[in-house]
């Protein structure tokens, strides 16, 4: 079983506006994938490169499930 975190931030309306345009015309992603890339992505570039990080990086920007 994957277990998943909910999580709630406040972005800047320009950026949710440009998230916005890109799901529109990406429609295999959702917000929720392009969040979990994104901070997995900043976490390996900016932490300590937990390999769990890296893992879900990888599956989240190949469509796969997180394991």
């Amino acid at each position: 079983m994957i277990a998943t975190v909910s999580i709630l931030a406040e972005i800047p309306e320009a950026l949710h506006e440009t998230l916005q345009s890109y799901l529109e015309s990406h429609p295999d992603w959702d917000q929720d994938r392009v969040f979990a890339a994104a901070l997995s992505l900043f976490l390996m570039q900016n932490g300590d490169c937990d390999r769990r990080a890296a893992r879900v990086y990888l599956d989240t920007l190949f469509n796969h499930a997180v394991k």
